[in-house]
């Protein structure tokens, strides 16, 4: 059966008028995630910015930019939804906590992900950014916190890849883990890559 572009639309709708998300809606709030059915790649992080909900655009900040450089796309390629999904655990700003950002709301992506992702059979890898998508997506095969999680990659390897968050503020566990950036990275834009290029091949033999 074919995959319309108005199945993503009708749930978009349905996320803008569910009940749990009346507070946001009353706010002008549109959710922040980009998903297509052609999609190859699926970024999953915890929750949008400040910046990012008051913009519109998911990930519009120093995270993004050194996210991107990470994966090793254009900026262009990350927000073409047709190569990458973005897809947070909550799709609202939280608000403010004591310490930070308030987390994603538990049941968020347990309602709405499954639903998303059964419209996306072209996505090839899963990128888990931080440790809410890890416990979500890797349940009992994460390690016992988040740097063993992302140290142990290769188990995850090649349809997923658990990543600690791109935030300028993570310069300390970056500088304590050198193994990150030499060993994890260049894997990282491997399996990217090899996302792209399956499924432009996929596209060129339909």
């Amino acid at each position: 059966m074919e995959i319309r572009r108005d199945d993503l639309t009708a749930i978009r709708h349905e996320i803008r008028t569910h009940a749990s998300n009346a507070w946001a809606t009353e706010r002008g709030y549109e959710p922040i995630y980009s998903a297509s059915p052609r999609s190859k790649i699926v970024v999953i992080g915890q929750a949008p910015g400040r910046h990012a909900q008051d913009t519109q655009i998911p990930w519009n900040d120093a995270s993004g930019v050194k996210l991107r450089q990470w994966l090793g796309v254009t900026e262009a390629q990350f927000y073409s939804p047709d190569t990458i999904a973005l897809l947070p655990m909550d799709f609202y700003y939280p608000g403010k906590g004591t310490h930070g950002d308030l987390p994603p709301r538990p049941a968020f992506a347990s309602r709405w992900h499954p639903r998303i992702l059964s419209l996306m059979p072209a996505v090839r890898l899963t990128v888990l950014i931080g440790s809410y998508a890890q416990k979500h997506y890797l349940g009992t095969s994460a390690q016992k916190n988040l740097t063993e999680t992302v140290r142990a990659y290769r188990d995850y390897a090649p349809d997923r890849i658990p990543l600690v968050h791109p935030s300028p503020l993570n310069f300390r566990w970056q500088a304590k883990n050198p193994w990150f950036e030499t060993d994890v990275i260049p894997a990282l834009q491997t399996l990217v890559a090899d996302a792209i290029r399956s499924g432009l091949r996929t596209s060129r033999h339909r």
